[in-house]
């Protein structure tokens, strides 16, 4: 008798558990309600704000970002036509409105991804005239999401810097150019520069990193030509 008493005691507990949540739900339910009635005005100005923002976004990309693309591509193509001729002035351009070559279509597009590949071949044709200052804040602006070519302005960069007589500097930069890409071939081609310019500061040590990395990941690709210094640097 006892045990059917405790047993409908205990039905009776559960049963009471379950009518207080749910008049907590009720509760929470009303909080809300209240908190939705008080604030409305509110939370319509933050929402009305939120698709103004979402509209104002997609109406600057389809409005001003993609026009300005499409200017700067076409700046850039005629920049890359002069270049093509060997009009190297005409494709530097910067001079006149009528041809902003590649040094017009940097600055005017700056905020474009052509804009900054102006400024790695303004960049480039600047190191050829022997600018390398220039050439070196050129590239400096130029920013890409392709690996290669980030090693390659840094390859770029570094030459600067060495003509500059900052070879320490330059050293540095082949090491950004040698991680920047997972390209063997790039990588290579850098760690064997790397090589070259290390032993020319005497830098023996870091010459031996450099060599070995040729002869250990990158044989396939040396030929034999780093072979005199691969021996060289096993001395050291």
């Amino acid at each position: 008798m006892a045990k059917h008493k405790l047993h409908t005691n205990k039905k009776d507990l559960e049963g009471k558990e379950t009518v207080e949540v749910f008049k907590d739900l009720d509760r929470g339910a009303l909080d809300t309600e209240r908190f939705l009635e008080k604030n409305s005005k509110l939370l319509i100005i933050i929402f009305g704000a939120l698709v103004l923002a979402v509209l104002g976004f997609f109406a600057y990309k389809q409005f001003y970002v993609e026009p300005r693309n499409e200017e700067a591509t076409l700046s850039y193509l005629a920049a890359q036509k002069n270049l093509a001729d060997g009009k190297n002035d005409l494709a530097l351009g910067g001079k006149s409105a009528a041809n902003p070559g590649y040094l017009g279509t940097y600055k005017d597009f700056s905020e474009t991804a052509v804009g900054k590949l102006s400024a790695y071949n303004a960049g480039l044709i600047k190191f050829k005239e022997g600018k390398y200052k220039e050439s070196y804040d050129l590239l400096d602006e130029f920013s890409s999401k392709n690996k290669v070519l980030m090693a390659l302005k840094y390859g770029a960069m570094a030459d600067c810097q060495a003509n500059l007589n900052k070879s320490d500097e330059a050293l540095s930069l082949l090491d950004q150019a040698i991680s920047a890409s997972d390209d063997p071939y790039t990588a290579y081609y850098f760690t064997r520069k790397a090589g070259i310019l290390a032993l020319a500061l005497k830098k023996n040590d870091a010459a031996k990193k450099y060599f070995s990395a040729v002869d250990e990941k990158y044989a396939d690709y040396d030929n034999g030509m780093s072979d005199s210094y691969i021996e060289m640097v096993k001395y050291y």
